[in-house]
């Protein structure tokens, strides 16, 4: 059963639910977003008492903005807990604290965070919303003197993407200050079978421009990621799954490699994969299997195939995020057919409301191992030779 809801939902993603059969339940929301008729829709209320009557009954989001109608109509459930557990990132770092007792959180409401001394802080350190997404809000901090530059800069962010996601999604009335990690990030799509074992779909490099870099901008994967990360990822689930009970549930899920090679769990984002069907998609691009196919089917990918066909690929999914530096409201158009010249062989391209959601809108590129040229240009540009302004000579 699927709970569609805003932003965006792929055509993939539509395409995999019809072809399937897949229930998907009639919102408002839904409805004007899918308007296909031919669908298995299913209304609310059938929704609701098939969630009380059938045990393994699998619900996929693909979006957090749906967890307000899941915490509206599945309060019976222990679903709406679970998922607070992971949105809120206080309560998940509570939750994980006996497994990482050395690392070092702090809770403060947004009203509190301007009074604290900067000097009994732990630094460097990362500041971000206790609810959030898309790297809104999210600052490195080096030192003292840095903090109140931030703490502005938080200012003007929070007045600028005011109302563009839904509280459930983000809240900026509390912050978590915790520790930063040396390492390598990366980003996860798995859930949890029936019998509350694991299934990692996908494992991406979050790569970052420098360690001031708190951007989204490049995840790849390849064949040397996946079997590099996955048995100590899997171990590392185990560990969650456990903690928070789940079975038959998805996940995204990003995390910290130190020089150790120890997992350290940044945040879990729950019942979806990849935010506007990215990670999500990509697994069909990459690898030739459908993640909500494995998910809703329960199946379980088969590496040792997939990696014969693909030893000596990179799959890279490139987020548009408007880093310009140029307010939206001063930009008259992005140049996607200018961007698509810059890679020998894209995948896909998704365009986007860049005045709505301050994001052009994400790519998905092949690269080979050696040639890795296109990655890294992408990774540094401030995509303003895509851009024109309003009354620009």
């Amino acid at each position: 059963m699927l709970l569609i809801d805003k932003p965006f939902a792929s055509d993939f993603l539509i395409k995999t639910i019809k072809e399937n059969k897949f229930p998907i339940i009639k919102t408002a929301t839904s409805k004007s977003m899918v308007s296909d008729e031919s669908l298995n829709w299913i209304s609310e209320k059938d929704a609701i008492e098939r969630y009380k009557n059938e045990t393994d009954l699998l619900l996929y989001s693909n979006s957090e903005n749906a967890i307000s109608w899941i915490e509206k109509n599945l309060s019976f459930s222990k679903l709406p807990n679970q998922i607070q557990f992971f949105k809120n990132k206080i309560l998940f770092r509570e939750l994980l604290k006996d497994a990482f007792p050395n690392y070092y959180f702090k809770g403060v409401q947004l009203s509190e965070l301007f009074k604290i001394d900067a000097s009994t802080l732990k630094f460097p350190l990362i500041l971000k919303p206790a609810v959030g997404f898309f790297s809104l809000a999210v600052h490195k901090v080096d030192n003292a003197q840095e903090w109140q530059t931030v703490l502005v800069n938080i200012e003007k962010e929070l007045a600028s993407f005011k109302g563009m996601y839904p509280k459930e999604v983000v809240d900026v009335s509390d912050f978590i200050i915790e520790q930063y990690i040396e390492g390598e990030e990366y980003a996860v799509d798995c859930y949890y079978n029936k019998k509350g074992e694991p299934v990692v779909l996908n494992v991406m490099h979050h790569i970052f421009s420098s360690d001031k870099d708190v951007s989204d901008r490049v995840y790849s994967t390849s064949k040397e990621i996946i079997e590099k990360h996955q048995s100590k990822i899997e171990a590392f689930l185990k560990i969650i799954g456990e903690k928070a009970q789940l079975k038959n549930f998805p996940m995204h899920v990003e995390i910290r490699v130190d020089s150790n090679n120890n997992i350290i769990p940044i945040e879990i984002n729950p019942l979806r994969f990849g935010g506007w069907c990215t990670t999500g998609d990509i697994s069909y691009f990459a690898y030739g299997f459908n993640s909500y196919e494995q998910f809703l089917y329960q199946k379980t990918p088969n590496w040792n195939a997939i990696f014969e066909t693909r030893k000596d690929k990179l799959y890279s999914l490139i987020v548009l995020d408007n880093n310009s530096g140029i307010n939206e409201k001063d930009i008259v158009s992005f140049d996607y057919e200018l961007l698509l010249k810059a890679f020998k062989k894209p995948l896909n391209l998704r365009k986007v409301d860049f005045r709505k959601y301050a994001v052009f809108g994400f790519l998905f590129i092949e690269t080979s191992k050696e040639n890795n040229n296109e990655v890294a240009n992408i990774l540094a540009s401030n995509l303003r030779k895509y851009i024109t302004v309003k009354n620009a000579v």
